[in-house]
């Protein structure tokens, strides 16, 4: 029988075929999957709008007892068929949620919130910068049917972490091994970070340890000749074993030994300073070491006493003093050797600011819009020159002139912090300073650990209140914090119980006792401080739920010495972007209303003692940016462009025209003339000022800030970020997207800072009415033709037929002129009888031949520099960017893939600013094209009539349709980096049919995730990118062991058999 009766839907058939096509799925059913399983058993799709749902996910949240969602390890939502003793489980995906406001008893909270999609190029893991190698050789007959399990996956852990560039794995699974010759590099640049990291570790380290150290601070190798060339870099390091350390300490001791040679126990330490401050350093010869003179005393200690009449060598190796010279910092006689220190000063000043790193050839024009001069020309023909506050990146090898400069940090000495570790803000007041010590002297002889901010990038947070949004307090949601808080708790509660045997109240509580209370009108027992004791009552705060009460002092204990061991879970944060405005009551109140007492997702942009975060509400189809709705609650609505249905405006200026056939308009107004008066100040503003404090350091998606438009200074907000460099941005006053680099944004200057924020976006989003194709059909020739009538017409006019408020969308008819009583003379009419918008088959797809011929030639000659050779055995690092089963994923290697996110960056500069022109697609030839946000290398696998084109993603392995107008030729200079996804097979398997459970369990274990593969075999094949590589998996993040995949798919395969 239907599922509707008059437009209602009959919930309880509803919920019994819910639950039969979700008993049917034992292994669950994905979210994104249950419409079209329920439609194949019903014929229907699930009617959550008939029941009084805006989407499905808030149906199924209200069928608690038909359905559970859980979130996979790769991050998709999967549901499953509830069980009658579910509250158990329930636990595990909901929150207790307690507020000043509401005493009674905790209710119930969703907490699987939808994930935040990041951007494709940067990685949702963080895995270790250096994996651990497993020792194939120690496997013995393992490796063949997945079998050989008896040792153990631990047998196959080395002693120590891999050491880069000795291992004979290749470096790219797109390059060729090269034939024993190391690979040329940038010894200036090399020596310059080994000063760098000796800085660090003044007292030492082995030389096995140096390639790990590298890659974790540059995020890149170090070439295999440096290791070797290290004996000679007798300026910057020492080389010795540690039986010539000792020899050294004895030597001064009258005592003489021999020392080892071998090259595996080597010690790497700073070269011995010069204690003459004015000379430079002597040149040496090839056969010349340096003697100390007399005033060259060692002042370190006899353990770092080094001399150089005992400094090893190595045949074969090049001077020290005549270093090759780099290509890619040439430096002309006739530049000077050094910069001043001013000069010096200034740049740094730029770099401290650009934390991520900032491209060199970016310098130029960022120095002089800061400091009013420009730079001297040599600084970029002499990079080295900067080895001392700067680290210097050349991830595009082929391009020399791209490069990337990074501040050095600050800590000397070996003092450098572990980057890893959630840091807390030295800049905490003295007052917080002394109440926290007064606080702990206090509580107790028991010591409560620190609340660990949480190592996802997108944490889920229940928002408790705020008072300040420089001060919002929230709960951390999971395991670990609200979970462990939930098992404390009930813990509690059968300690504290209302049996004979329980404790007593307190008889006397001091203030800033750590107490037990027992919640008014509640049998719940929580932790608390006591804030105030009065004769008969005491305030309290509730250090794990954020708020204070009054209550009874019979309903106060001892807490005892085991609830001590979870971290406080009430915690504060700070709202990135409204910290100008953090007590102003219009944003209070919006952040009342959107947040409070709900669970939302947090982007933490900054880790410290009060942690710096953007909030998202992503419970709807369309993710909500709470801290940019805060700050829209500052704008004056007064100052918006008036509209009302069948209204005629006048002096409309049409200033953008949208590939989908929107347009944005701009109409008198009071706000759009207080606007130009005052970015007419900040341009002279600006010109005033020398200072680097208005750059932008801290981008995310929402903040609101300036860039140049047409040569002039305007609001923008940035939509979106790729990478930590290159961004999206919309210009709210024109309604113009763009792509741009993050050292072309500005800080608005405070004194402009509130006026600005009152005003409104003065684009208004507009669509012609009456038009027979909707908005998004519209082809490149509409877009044109109406961009050629409106972009430069100074006096037009439009008359309004339609507010949708939903689309936030007005729809108009628009005039060239005056004449807006004739409908006869709007745009509206003139295209609704043109051609425009006629079918015209192809069309896109047959015109301009020529650009084949240019695809032809650009792309087949680098094809042959694609073609790699492998052999069996390598060990190599990867990143599995797909997993669809056992027999079919795909690989990313893991050392390159900064250089793929530095090239889609660059790819996303490149095409936002080229005009989108016809193309002739081809199937089979390789094109650029715009999935989402990002631009894509891709191979055409098919062209569709309708102008969508199916597209495989080169470097991701992963397959899309996108419209034919989203393709543009690839130029050459983005394919100088080898396509980086390898399709791949896991070894050790027998050939099957895998089943869906199995491929569940494949994808859990490897997609998404960095691992080590070893190379068993290849498939090779004309074109890269339809090779396939035989592959082991292991996965060696854990300390304990190294886990094996394979056979992990053996022992689950095994099961399944015998289950059957």
């Amino acid at each position: 029988r239907p599922l509707f009766v008059e437009g209602m839907a009959d919930v309880e058939l509803v919920k019994k075929m819910l639950r039969a096509v979700l008993q049917a799925n034992k292994g669950g059913v994905p979210l994104s999957r249950l419409q079209s399983e329920y439609k194949e058993l019903t014929g229907e799709q699930i009617p959550h709008k008939q029941m009084g749902h805006n989407n499905l996910d808030a149906l199924l949240a209200s069928m608690p007892s038909v359905v559970r969602t859980e979130r996979s390890r790769s991050g998709e939502m999967v549901c499953f068929a509830s069980g009658a003793n579910e509250t158990a489980h329930i636990a595990k995906v909901v929150a207790r949620q307690r507020s000043s406001k509401k005493t009674g008893r905790p209710h119930l909270v969703n907490t699987q919130m939808r994930v935040k999609p990041a951007a494709p190029l940067v990685l949702n893991a963080k895995p270790q910068t250096s994996l651990r190698q497993p020792n194939h050789r120690g496997r013995g007959g393992g490796r063949g049917g997945g079998g050989g399990r008896g040792a153990g996956h631990g047998d196959f852990r080395q002693a120590r972490d891999m050491r880069d560039g000795q291992s004979e794995a290749p470096s790219n699974l797109n390059e060729s091994l090269s034939s024993g010759k190391g690979k040329p590099y940038d010894p200036q640049q090399v020596q310059g970070r080994i000063t760098e990291i000796l800085g660090k570790y003044s007292n030492g380290f082995w030389v096995s340890k140096l390639p790990q150290i590298y890659r974790e601070l540059y995020k890149q190798d170090m070439p295999t000749e440096a290791l070797k060339d290290l004996d000679t870099w007798t300026h910057i390091c020492t080389v010795c074993t540690p039986d010539l350390t000792l020899y050294i300490r004895d030597l001064q001791q009258g005592v003489e030994k021999t020392c080892s040679s071998n090259p595996s126990e080597l010690l790497l330490y700073p070269a011995k300073e010069q204690t003459t401050t004015s000379s430079p350093p002597p040149t040496l010869t090839p056969n010349a070491t340096s003697a100390p003179t007399p005033t060259d005393k060692p002042v370190q200690s006899p353990v770092q006493q080094r001399p150089p009449s005992i400094h090893l060598t190595r045949s074969g190796s090049r001077s020290p003093q005549n270093p090759p010279s780099s290509s890619s910092s040439p430096s002309p006689p006739s530049s000077p050797a050094t910069l001043s220190p001013d000069l010096k000063l200034k740049l740094e000043e730029l770099l401290v600011k650009y934390s991520n790193g900032l491209w060199a050839h970016a310098l130029p024009k960022l120095f002089q819009d800061t400091y009013k001069f420009k730079l001297p020309g040599h600084v970029l023909e002499n990079l080295h020159l900067l080895s001392d506050i700067c680290t210097i990146d050349y991830p595009m090898p082929d391009n020399p002139k791209r490069a990337i400069l990074y501040r050095k940090s600050s800590s000397g000495g070996g003092g450098g912090e572990d980057e890893n570790c959630n840091r807390r803000n030295s800049s905490a007041s003295e007052e917080e300073l002394r109440l926290r010590q007064e606080l702990g002297r206090r509580l107790s002889n028991h010591a409560v650990p620190s609340l660990q901010i949480p190592k996802e990038e997108y944490p889920s947070v229940l928002v408790v209140e705020a008072t300040n949004t420089n001060g919002v307090i929230l709960r951390y949601i999971g395991e670990g914090y609200s979970q462990a808080q939930e098992s404390m708790e009930d813990e509690m509660r059968e300690f504290y119980g209302l049996d004979q045997s329980s404790p007593t109240p307190l008889s006397s509580p001091s203030s800033g006792q750590l107490v037990a209370v027992r919640a008014e009108e509640e049998e719940e027992i929580l932790r608390a401080q006591v804030c105030e004791v009065m004769a008969d009552k005491a305030k309290v705060h509730y250090v794990d739920h954020g708020f204070s009460e009054v209550i009874s002092k019979t309903k106060v204990f001892e807490l005892h010495e085991k609830f001590f061991q979870l971290p406080f879970q009430a915690t504060k944060c700070k709202l990135a972007g409204l910290e100008p405005f953090c007590q102003e009551p219009a944003v209070l109140k919006k952040f009342e209303t959107m947040a409070s007492g709900r669970i939302l997702l947090a982007e933490i942009l900054e880790r410290g003692q009060t942690p710096l975060i953007v909030l998202y509400d992503t419970s709807q189809d369309d993710d909500v940016n709470i801290n940019a709705a805060c700050m829209k609650a500052l704008q004056d609505k007064t100052l918006a462009s008036p509209l009302q249905v069948n209204s005629a405006y006048m002096k409309v200026t049409v200033r953008s025209v949208c590939s989908d056939g929107t347009i944005y308009c701009q109409l008198p107004s009071r706000g759009l003339a207080k606007l130009n008066v005052i970015l007419e100040n900040i341009e002279t503003y600006f010109q005033l000022q020398v200072t680097s404090e208005f750059l932008v350091s801290r981008p995310f998606c929402g903040k609101g800030c300036l860039a140049r438009y047409k040569g002039k200074w305007s609001r923008v907000e940035i939509t979106n970020l790729h990478g930590s460099r290159v961004l999206d941005i919309l210009f709210i006053d024109v309604g113009v997207q763009a792509s741009v680099e993050v050292f072309e944004l500005r800080e608005i200057p405070p004194p402009f800072l509130y006026d600005l924020m009152a005003i409104p976006p003065q684009a208004v989003k507009c669509c012609l009415a009456d038009l027979a194709v909707s908005v998004g059909s519209w082809s490149p020739d509409a877009v044109q033709w109406l961009r050629e009538k409106v972009l430069n017409a100074t006096d037009c006019s439009m008359k309004v037929a339609k507010v949708d408020e939903t689309k936030r969308c007005i729809y108009v008819h628009l005039f060239t002129d005056k004449n807006f009583h004739d409908p006869a003379r709007s745009l509206n009419h003139q295209m609704a009888q043109s051609d425009l918008f006629k079918q015209q088959p192809d069309v896109f797809l047959t015109s301009h031949r020529f650009l084949l011929l240019f695809l032809f030639t650009c792309i087949i000659p680098s094809l042959s520099s694609l073609l790699i050779f492998f052999f069996s055995g390598n060990n190599i690092d990867v990143y599995v960017s797909v997993a669809c089963h056992p027999g079919h994923f795909v690989l990313q290697p893991w050392r390159d893939m900064y250089k793929l996110v530095v090239l889609m960056g660059e790819m996303i500069l490149y095409y936002s600013k080229t005009e989108q022109k016809p193309l002739n697609i081809e199937k089979n030839h390789i094109y650029a094209a715009k999935v989402e946000n990002s631009w894509h290398r891709v191979l055409v696998k098919g062209v569709l009539t309708n102008g969508l084109v199916s597209v495989y993603e080169l470097d991701y392995g992963k397959h899309e349709l996108v419209s034919c107008t989203q393709l543009r030729p690839l130029i050459k200079e983005f394919r100088q980096l080898p396509f980086q996804g390898i399709t791949a097979q896991l070894a050790g398997l027998k050939q099957r049919q895998w089943s869906e459970e199995a491929s569940i369990v494949f994808r859990n274990h490897v997609e998404k995730k960095p691992l080590v593969a070893q190379l068993e075999a290849v498939q090779e094949a004309t074109n890269p990118w339809d090779r396939k590589l035989m592959v082991f998996l292991v996965d060696t993040s854990q300390e304990e062991r190294d886990i094996w995949v394979h056979d992990i798919m053996t022992e689950f395969a095994d099961e399944l058999t015998k289950e059957l």
